[in-house]
């Protein structure tokens, strides 16, 4: 059984900003979130799983980012990982926000099930 650790949960959110800096964001999303899984963003769009890899294809990669205020939250099942992330792309005003990343147990591994964005 994997073990749903704030250390497991905050490498798997590097894991994904990393592949977010890397404009590679669509395979490896596609591959974590669960096959129900949704992302709630700030501009409140809800994307299913197709969607946020198609989104996030060839995207342009963000620059570097920073997770603070990590919080790991158990739930019956999973985990939720809450964190702040300032982002920052090219020249444009960095992204600030808040996440929630609530993670479940499918098959042995760690899946994203929901993730949410509340701008700060």
């Amino acid at each position: 059984m994997v073990d749903l650790t704030l250390d497991r949960l905050l490498d798997l959110e590097r894991q994904g900003w990393d592949a977010l800096c890397r404009s590679a964001g669509g395979a490896f999303y596609g591959d974590l979130m669960t096959p129900a899984a949704l992302m709630v963003l700030v501009d409140g769009s809800v994307l299913d799983r197709d969607a946020v890899v198609a989104s996030l294809d060839g995207a342009p990669p963000w620059d570097s980012y920073d997770l603070r205020d990590v919080r790991r939250v158990g739930l019956d099942g999973g985990a939720a990982l809450v964190y702040r992330a300032r982002a920052v792309r090219g020249d444009d005003p960095p992204f600030v926000a808040l996440m929630a990343s609530t993670y479940v147990v499918v098959d042995g591994e760690p899946r994203l099930a929901l993730y949410q964005q509340t701008a700060l």
